[in-house]
């Protein structure tokens, strides 16, 4: 099971990485450090996802024991396409 407080706490990091983005992009720093931090808050969100998304299909898969369904399987496999 996924710690909310974790995943919270990654997207916070995120947030401030931006907040310092948009001060870099203020203060007219260069473009290519600039886009050093965007690659990093890029991949930074790409994980939180990633966590996510696995643990939904976790979920969907071990439903209370019970066989898993079609349409939870495609609700799933929807979400793993949405991000690629």
């Amino acid at each position: 099971m996924v710690d909310r407080k974790k995943l919270i706490n990654r997207v916070n990091r995120a947030e401030g990485q931006l907040r310092g983005i948009v001060k870099m992009m203020e203060e007219e720093r260069e473009c290519r450090d600039v886009v050093i931090q965007l690659a990093a808050v890029k991949a930074s969100v790409e994980k939180i996802i990633h966590i996510i998304v696995t643990e939904n299909l976790m979920e969907c898969m071990i439903k209370d024991g019970e066989e898993v369904g079609k349409e939870q399987l495609e609700d799933a496999l929807d979400l793993i396409l949405k991000i690629k």
